[in-house]
């Protein structure tokens, strides 16, 4: 069957990324890599619920400089989907308008549970690359998207009562990154008093996220997103970021951990010190590594209580809401 040529748009609190691909029946073949570009769109709207005006400034720069790039490689369909900072944010009408006016698209501004849905389709979409039937990862596969405004928690099938890839039990959690570090850790490096009261406000929307995702039935934990990622690179001894390095990476959760507190507690300047850490993360890693340290302690101890299993590491992915995006468009054009 003839593909189709789609391009995406991942909107989001702290970064904005481009991928266009050719999706067929065979899946989804990346024609133009994924460009990303850290704009933090979500500046202040978790205090102010307003886009601020350097910020929407910088993302329209980036959105100006990715149309350049979608005139070279004209696409059937365009999907521009805007997260959690879009949706907080009072005065989003004048950023959907600009958007249009820029690329002839408005934004697509999902809630939640579709975010969630596209992320676990993302990540799950690869993990058969590589593996036969025998040697898949166990299911069922819980996937976390850690952004800089919300954070996703979503499970999918066991493989025998629904199929692995099927979303079963989905949270969108307001708590991420840039919301951490503005809502909670505003010192350098932050207090402990800081920490606690970010540790209290994260651990009670992961109760709440567990009130509506059984996280004990995991198998696999995939974890997604920069935050993710960076902290796995580190944790892995990178000396530069490399995406292959990372992408599918087993860490353990104890080393995870130890890495999260290590960079949690850094000063801005000691973190510039590890090229790892994207210059646009610098500020707001420690607010993302303390969450993605709370959603591994907590995911682990639930799994050993409630089902006397160990579950000690995760899978890292590059793959996530963007692949998503892309993929459901191409395919829904496919019919």
């Amino acid at each position: 069957m003839a593909g189709v040529k789609v391009a995406g748009i991942d909107c989001g609190t702290n970064s904005i990324r481009l991928m266009i691909a050719t999706v067929d029946d065979r899946g989804m073949h990346v024609e133009v890599p994924r460009i990303m570009r850290v704009v933090r769109l979500g500046q202040d709207v978790d205090k102010t619920h307003r886009f601020d005006d350097a910020a929407l400034a910088r993302t329209y720069a980036a959105i100006d400089e990715f149309a350049e790039v979608l005139a070279e490689h004209p696409v059937d369909a365009l999907r521009f989907v805007a997260t959690s900072a879009t949706r907080d944010a009072e005065n989003r009408d004048e950023f959907e308008d600009a958007v249009f006016a820029r690329l002839g698209v408005r934004p697509d501004v999902i809630p939640g549970s579709e975010e969630a849905a596209l992320s676990f389709l993302g990540a799950t979409s690869v993990m058969e690359a590589g593996h036969t039937a025998d040697e898949l990862p166990q299911a069922p596969y819980t996937v976390i998207d850690l952004g800089g405004g919300s954070t996703e928690m979503v499970i999918g099938g066991d493989g025998k009562d629904a199929p692995i890839d099927r979303v079963t039990a989905a949270f969108s959690m307001n708590i991420g990154s840039v919301r951490m570090s503005e809502r909670h850790l505003v010192s350098d490096p932050p207090t402990d008093e800081e920490i606690r009261a970010a540790v209290e406000d994260i651990d009670e929307h992961i109760d709440e996220a567990f009130s509506h995702v059984p996280a004990w039935h995991t198998g696999t934990l995939i974890g997604v997103s920069g935050t993710v990622t960076t902290m796995s690179g580190i944790a892995l001894g990178l000396k530069e970021y490399d995406r292959e390095a990372v992408d599918g990476a087993r860490i353990g959760f104890d080393e995870a951990c130890e890495t999260c507190d290590r960079v949690l507690t850094m000063t801005r300047e000691q973190r510039r010190e590890y090229p790892v850490i994207h210059p646009g993360r610098i500020d707001v890693i420690g607010g993302g590594a303390l969450v993605w340290n709370r959603v591994l302690r907590r995911i682990g101890q639930a799994v050993l209580e409630r089902e006397g299993r160990v579950l000690d590491s995760y899978i890292t992915s590059e793959h996530g809401l963007l692949d998503g995006i892309v993929l459901d468009l191409g395919r829904r054009l496919l019919g």
